[in-house]
């Protein structure tokens, strides 16, 4: 295990406290702030473990599952969590969120059950979401739900993960369809 894996494993191991906190924040309000700089620790894991790998130019097998796998696991835990304990967050933002990871679910899953051997790198859609949902999250706890910057917030986030979930199903079909080349470099 690379040094950039054990800090990508960081960031999973933070997600029990983030939850934790929301769930006992209701009753003491630092909580919330307090799960916010859970939040934005486990967020510069995300950009420090890719750092890491770079500089380091320590690439592993493992480093290409849990880095993704902490991202997924960090932001739907979020999004989720904050919705069923009753934050100032739109069903509709969750519902996108959730609804393209699962679509992208499905299409690896299909893949794998089809041979097809392809590593998606990330895109700049992709970045773009990541960044946005992290931003979305952080908006949530910091300010609620009570000003137009965080409506603008949540509907760049959408849009984005809307973007983003078009160009995996894209880059998936053209895998499918034996194109793996050009799916790879998109």
């Amino acid at each position: 295990m690379t040094f950039a894996d054990k800090i990508s494993s960081v960031r999973i191991l933070l997600i029990p406290v983030f939850v934790s906190l929301l769930i006992y924040s209701p009753q003491k309000e630092l909580l919330r702030y307090v799960a916010a700089g859970v939040f934005l620790i486990a967020v510069f894991t995300d950009f420090l473990d890719g750092l890491i790998a770079r500089i380091k130019k320590e690439k592993s097998e493992l480093g290409q599952i849990i880095d993704p796998l902490a991202d997924k696991l960090l932001l739907l835990t979020a999004f989720i969590s904050l919705y069923l304990l009753e934050f100032t967050i739109p069903l509709w933002v969750v519902l996108v969120v959730v609804s393209r990871d699962g679509v992208i679910l499905i299409g690896v899953l299909t893949l794998h059950l089809m041979n097809k051997k392809i590593q998606f790198s990330p895109s700049v859609w992709g970045k773009l979401t990541t960044f946005f949902q992290m931003i979305t999250i952080l908006s949530v706890l910091l300010w609620g739900g009570q000003n137009i910057a965080v409506w603008t917030i949540w509907t760049a986030t959408v849009v984005f993960t809307g973007i983003s979930g078009i160009d995996y199903f894209v880059r998936g079909a053209k895998a499918l369809n034996g194109n793996s080349r050009s799916a790879a470099r998109t």
